[in-house]
């Protein structure tokens, strides 16, 4: 099996006790590097809810070992840009359907990060992104829900739209990461694997585990 990162989503983690929260996911990074963070941040306008912003990103990027996987579901996604360039972010991924010019910034985000990704939301096609931007992208999320909202189950046509983009993938950006978020659990990790997704994004079903190895473990074994 082609090596897959898991990426539990912040927006599910216990906020009363977030040092708690990333001290027990850097002791899952210890024995299991492939894993990363998802910060998921929505403005109440791109998406119908408000989450946190770079002040919680300041208050963790010190003290986790893992890498740090924001998704902006935001109207302006080039404002975050200089919001969060101090915050040790890895990646960092836009909305497709807020940028006018993809390509072009994709090349702004990776003056600033390691790695630039793309997202879509369920009803926009693969094939609204051309070529260029496709092999320009270090990330492509799709999204397996309507993003703004943690819970919702999965939409099973999103497994063609994965098929696609790894027949894509193998014409043109080999390298590429799939990643896939939206009601992602033991079940639905092994259809979305299958189809060629290398990242898996868990929010509600990863965080609902007392123990975090439990939960990381389920979400790979057949």
């Amino acid at each position: 099996m082609t090596n897959i990162t898991i990426s539990p989503s912040l927006l599910s983690a216990d906020f009363n006790h977030l040092g708690k929260e990333i001290k027990k996911l850097n002791e899952l990074h210890e024995n299991h590097p492939d894993l990363w963070l998802h910060l998921d941040i929505m403005d109440g306008h791109f998406v119908p809810n408000l989450t946190f912003g770079s002040s919680i990103i300041k208050s963790i990027h010190q003290d986790c070992k893992f890498k740090l996987d924001a998704h902006f579901m935001v109207t302006n996604p080039r404002d975050y840009l200089e919001w969060f360039k101090d915050y040790k972010l890895h990646n960092f991924t836009f909305h497709f359907e807020a940028e006018k010019n993809p390509r072009e910034f994709i090349d702004k985000i990776k003056d600033i990060f390691p790695s630039a990704g793309i997202s879509i939301k369920p009803n926009t096609e693969l094939s609204s992104i051309s070529d260029e931007v496709f092999k320009s992208l270090d990330l492509l999320l799709i999204m397996s829900v309507e993003p703004g909202f943690g819970g919702q189950g999965f939409i099973e046509k999103s497994l063609n739209k994965i098929k696609e983009a790894n027949l894509r993938k193998e014409k043109i950006n080999k390298n590429l990461i799939i990643q896939v978020d939206g009601g992602i659990n033991n079940r639905t990790s092994k259809a979305v694997i299958s189809a060629g997704a290398t990242n898996l994004v868990s929010g509600s079903y990863f965080f609902k585990h007392d123990q975090y190895k439990e939960a990381f473990n389920s979400l790979l074994k057949d």
